[in-house]
């Protein structure tokens, strides 16, 4: 079990965490060969728990899945992937090496559309973009297509890491929106990544982080569909030298406290080896203000979650933890589903206690930005 506690006077922040296992493996099928991960998760209307899981096939030709789960006596039991969303549109689908299809969803209830509302990342022919399905049961989807952003830039660079927040609130300019997290990427990014060397050649604060983008309310209620058309973005969650130095993005989709809108999230560093810098994922946890979640009130000022399993050091890809996947289970109490080395799920519980006062460990407010 790992502990943490912000620093400062008084009481602030106290979060433990400790590893619940492994929960879902490849079953060696032609659609799983090269791994099932990162899963959202979500409850249905009767609240059993669903996993809606990458699963991906030779190439790295990933489909979404979903798993139902059983709460017994024993614990939760949970079942094999069925496939739930093929890449069949164009903006899943390409022809050059790489890989396609549709990769790393998260599912949010959103209570004022009635609805469920995933967004991923659909790897089609321009490279990672960020798409939209809707479901009135958890179980049936309907594509809503690509985002396509008021900041016209924001549409010609590859963007992934997209997670809606359940709830309205407001945006930067004052308008009631539904807002998603999103990670816009260096336009030299290729298959999703950018070199790492040109990462560490930049100033922070024009390295790859975890932005807001808001979509006004009034034009959702009106269209389900506006849901894809973002009026504003701003940056969210700064790289922080402690860890997460070179780059960070979303995790799970966030969850209402008495302190805020609560996330887990990864930063990611550069470590050097042998063979030169690798990638190092591992995973904290972030506070948002309720009504302007822009307005940054906590982040953890050393990571909850490192690499240090085997089946979280060695993988597809080595030295990675990757949330994606949280269930309130009750009194400051989170199962989070997160993606070990880009080949398997595990799960951990984090129980999360405020103070009567939370700060962030350098600054208020997040910068702000495109």
């Amino acid at each position: 079990m790992r502990a943490q506690r912000s620093a400062g006077p008084g009481p602030f922040v106290h979060a433990a965490f400790h590893r619940l296992g492994l929960v879902v493996t490849s079953t060696g099928s032609p659609f799983d060969v090269e791994g099932v991960l990162n899963p959202a998760a979500a409850r249905d209307r009767s609240g059993r728990l669903l996993l809606y899981p990458r699963m991906v096939a030779a190439g790295n030709v990933s489909r979404i899945g979903l798993i139902r789960v059983a709460e017994t006596e024993r614990g939760l039991e949970f079942g094999r992937a069925s496939i739930l969303l093929e890449p069949e549109a164009d903006y899943e689908l390409r022809g050059v090496p790489g890989g396609y299809g549709c990769e790393d969803p998260r599912v949010t209830f959103v209570p004022q559309l009635d609805a469920y509302v995933m967004a991923y990342t659909a790897f089609g022919p321009r490279g990672p973009r960020i798409a939209l399905a809707v479901s009135a049961d958890a179980y049936s989807w309907h594509r809503l297509g690509l985002l396509r952003f008021a900041d016209d830039a924001l549409n010609h660079v590859p963007n992934k890491d997209a997670a809606f927040f359940p709830e309205p609130v407001l945006s930067p300019s004052g308008v009631p929106s539904f807002a998603l997290y999103h990670r816009p990427m260096l336009a030299a990014s290729v298959n999703g990544q950018a070199p790492i060397s040109l990462i560490r050649s930049l100033p922070p604060d024009e390295r790859e982080v975890t932005c807001i983008a808001y979509v006004p309310v009034e034009n959702a209620l009106r269209d389900l569909g506006a849901l894809r058309a973002p009026a504003e973005s701003v940056r969210a969650i700064p790289v922080d030298p402690a860890w997460g130095a070179l780059k960070n993005g979303a995790g799970t989709p966030p969850v209402r406290t008495s302190a805020g809108w609560l996330s887990v999230f990864h930063g990611v560093d550069a470590v050097d080896g042998p063979d030169g810098p690798a990638l190092y994922y591992r995973a904290g946890i972030v506070v948002h203000d309720l009504e302007r979640p822009d307005r940054l009130v906590y982040r953890s000022p050393d990571p909850l979650i490192d690499p240090e399993t085997p089946h979280e050091r060695i993988g597809i890809v080595n030295d990675v933890v990757f949330p994606t996947g949280i269930d309130d289970r009750g009194n400051g109490r989170y199962d989070v589903y997160y993606g070990a080395a880009d080949a398997r799920i595990a799960r951990a519980r984090i129980d999360v206690t405020f103070g009567e006062s939370i700060r962030l460990r350098s600054a208020l407010r997040a910068p702000s930005g495109p």
